[in-house]
């Protein structure tokens, strides 16, 4: 049984008030509101309603604290205090679609010691509001969905791995590299999914429902808590160069530690 953190609790909350703003939107969502924020992007009245929930439950608990939004930039917290990294709805276009396949992502990252910027993510949460299932970790604490502890899966051979991956599309991502990488990991591999949530596929290789993922052009809020819940989990979180990154955004590339090397080879022959 999981021993759950006053930390992790505050954020659960945080979630599921969020989540439940969500669930409700979700069921009106031929009434909703919808605008672009820039090429390819939709914001709703939904995704900022559930920032503003998570903001407003977060600063409460931990006033003193920073925090990066999607929607809201950056906010500086007390000097030496950690900060929230939160994505209120990861899988806008699911949602927006009627797809119920999205989540709440947040995460904790703490200020070097020596004040130089940021440096670990000790904490983190993804939450999805339709399924109710919370993915959570804490830095050494293992990852766990609820009170299950999770692991990534044990496949060792990519002919029976199923990958993970998002692809490029309007005004976002390489769509040349993206395919290039397609082309090499594809005939090697069980199967590919495209699911849409980056936050959903990397909690889903912690919980050894997908075999590894990649994905580039990628924000510090999409990827934050996933990454934990991937290491936590006992996988290999790197960019495709294979350099291992307190968060891993811009290059995605996750796995077991046999299927995440042999990967990295498919992906760096790909890029050459």
């Amino acid at each position: 049984m999981a021993v759950v953190s006053g930390l992790i609790r505050v954020m659960e909350k945080a979630a599921r008030k969020a989540g439940q703003r969500l669930r409700r939107d979700f069921g009106e969502i031929e009434h909703l509101q919808v605008s672009r924020k820039g090429p390819a992007d939709f914001v709703s009245k939904a995704d900022r309603a559930a920032e503003r929930t998570l903001y407003d439950e977060l600063i409460a608990a931990r006033p003193d604290w920073g925090f990066v939004l999607e929607e809201g930039g950056t906010i500086e917290g007390a000097e030496g205090k950690p900060r929230f990294i939160i994505d209120p709805l990861d899988g806008t276009s699911n949602f927006l679609h009627g797809i119920p396949h999205f989540a709440i992502s947040i995460a904790v990252q703490e200020p070097r010691l020596d004040g130089n910027g940021w440096g670990d993510v000790t904490a983190a949460l993804v939450y999805q509001p339709v399924t109710d299932e919370s993915f959570w970790a804490e830095k050494t604490r293992g990852a766990w969905l609820q009170d299950k502890r999770l692991r990534v899966s044990a496949r060792r051979h990519l002919d029976e791995a199923l990958i993970a991956t998002g692809i490029p599309f309007a005004g976002h991502g390489d769509f040349a590299e993206w395919a290039r990488i397609f082309g090499a990991i594809g005939p090697n591999v069980a199967g590919i999914r495209r699911f849409g949530s980056a936050a959903l596929d990397l909690a889903w290789v912690a919980a050894g429902r997908y075999d590894g993922f990649w994905e580039s052009g990628l924000k510090a809020w999409d990827s934050a808590a996933g990454c934990l819940l991937v290491r936590e989990a006992g996988g290999f979180v790197t960019n495709f160069k294979g350099q291992s990154e307190a968060i891993c955004a811009d290059e995605v590339l996750a796995g077991n530690d046999a299927l995440h090397s042999k990967l990295h080879k498919l992906v760096a022959g790909a890029l050459k």
